[in-house]
């Protein structure tokens, strides 16, 4: 990873079809010395997204993560619970290029992932992505405060 992160502490969250995934981002972050806090799930028993999701969406907005990493099956159902919250831009993202853009354009706070869906290898680089692009500011800075504002 770059040496100027875009994190001071990182906050992890799956449901159950997502708990792999997590566990591999935690093994990543523990690697790489990244600081997170993991907020579930904590098995790979059958639980409900939305729970984990409203959790993590409470971290970042009350600044206890910088930013947020979330997985689901098909990273649809966490990525919509979180955007549920004012605070909270969170991207669905399946590519390393839809990342960048998701944090250069929009400023995107959490990362959603498709568990099911993503191969490890590209997870981690999606990941990886993630928490290097800054946001550009500029023409987009008023873009963001639109979303909610209306």
């Amino acid at each position: 990873m770059e040496s100027s992160p875009c994190y001071q502490r990182v906050g992890l969250a799956s449901d159950h079809a997502g708990y792999e995934m997590k566990e591999f981002i935690r093994a990543l972050l523990d690697k790489k010395g990244i600081p997170y806090l993991d907020y579930g799930a904590y098995t790979p028993e059958s639980v409900n997204y939305a729970v984990f999701g409203h959790r993590l969406a409470a971290a970042v907005e009350n600044q206890e993560v910088s930013l947020g990493i979330a997985v689901c099956g098909s990273g649809n159902g966490i990525n919509m619970t979180l955007n549920k919250h004012a605070g909270i831009r969170s991207a669905l993202c399946w590519k390393e290029e839809i990342a960048t853009l998701a944090r250069m354009h929009n400023d995107a706070n959490v990362l959603a992932l498709p568990g099911r869906f993503l191969p490890m290898d590209e997870a981690e680089k999606i990941v990886e992505t993630f928490l290097n692009t800054p946001f550009e500011g500029g023409r987009h800075v008023e873009r963001i405060r639109s979303i909610t504002t209306f």
